[in-house]
């Protein structure tokens, strides 16, 4: 038997936000419902570089699939004009027999399912009229919420926050296509306090966001912090907030929960429930003036089962290359 390689250039043509938000909602679901196996990442911690590697195993029951992930997180990459700042690679195998069934690049795949899993926190806890969407931080995950909530929400206006102005400038150049309003905002109070649904896709570790900027009803995506030490908003907004998590232990090691847990501010009590829980109705925002928190750390089932769909349609259409390891 032969292995598929799949590149960045073959998924490109493979898979895009609405194949990605369909296959998100049905694993979030799966994972509501009890139906995966998913052991906690793995950290490989290298401050020597200022960077860190992650090891992502998981299986889902249907559609069956088995997987790694091996991705790194090096923020400084942008800055230095080398590598993408966060890349990765993704070994799917059969569950059955162990055989590597395909190697695909993971880092379409890891900003696919990270857009589409923002954008399902927000179709399900935000306000469906949100007409403000603001993003803090302009890099390639910002893109990714961007693109992936236009697809469920009519915007009025996007408003976009960087630490420089150029990476606005650029963010508002990059994506203009897509929509006639962004609008670059030079203080991130004035980003923040307008918006429907808020999306932070930034490294930081000092709060950026504060609740006091917040409108009420807002629905926030933290997709920065995937590492213990990483914080985006206020302690107060998660302890005030409907706080809903991708997964509750990696949340309070490394998610936005992790520096005010590790600090006895909050509590794992603190978090209302999980996005699997939201999705198969176990759990729903309580009123329409609460804020609400999504807090996502990044799942290896949604690695396994994207990079599944992407084999399975390259199955179809004859597309990538056959490789013989044993």
């Amino acid at each position: 038997m032969k292995t598929l390689l799949l590149t960045s250039q073959d998924l490109t043509k493979l898979m895009d936000e609405d194949d990605a938000f369909q296959v998100m909602q049905e694993v979030f679901r799966s994972q509501g419902e009890g139906r995966v196996q998913m052991p906690p990442k793995i950290y490989l911690d290298l401050k020597k570089y200022e960077g860190d590697f992650r090891a992502m195993p998981a299986y889902v029951e249907t559609p069956e699939a088995c997987g790694l992930k091996w991705v790194n997180s090096h923020p400084n990459n942008i800055l230095k004009g080398l590598f993408p700042a966060v890349m990765g690679i993704l070994i799917l195998s059969d569950p059955q027999t162990g055989f590597p069934l395909s190697i695909l690049d993971g880092t379409l795949i890891t900003r696919l399912r990270t857009g589409a899993s923002g954008s399902l926190a927000s179709f399900y806890l935000a306000k469906p009229d949100s007409k403000v969407l603001a993003l803090v931080g302009c890099g390639v995950q910002a893109q990714a919420q961007f693109q992936a909530h236009l697809k469920h929400f009519q915007f009025l206006e996007v408003r976009v926050w960087a630490p420089e102005e150029h990476f606005t400038n650029s963010f508002k150049a990059k994506m203009a296509s897509f929509h006639s309003n962004i609008i670059p905002c030079q203080r991130l109070e004035d980003c923040v306090q307008s918006a429907d649904i808020l999306c932070t896709t930034t490294p930081s570790r000092t709060p950026l966001i504060r609740k006091d900027w917040l409108k009420r009803g807002v629905h926030i995506n933290a997709m920065g912090a995937d590492a213990p030490g990483k914080q985006e908003l206020e302690t107060n907004i998660l302890k005030e907030a409907f706080f809903v998590v991708d997964e509750i232990e990696q949340s309070l090691h490394g998610g936005e929960a992790n520096v005010p847990f590790r600090e006895g501010i909050l509590a794992q009590g603190d978090i209302d429930g999980t996005l699997g829980e939201i999705v198969c109705g176990k759990k729903w925002r309580q009123n329409q003036d609460e804020i609400t928190v999504f807090d996502s750390t990044g799942l290896a089932i949604q690695d396994v089962s994207l990079g599944f769909r992407a084999y399975q349609k390259a199955l179809k259409r004859k597309m990538g290359q056959w490789i013989e390891f044993f």
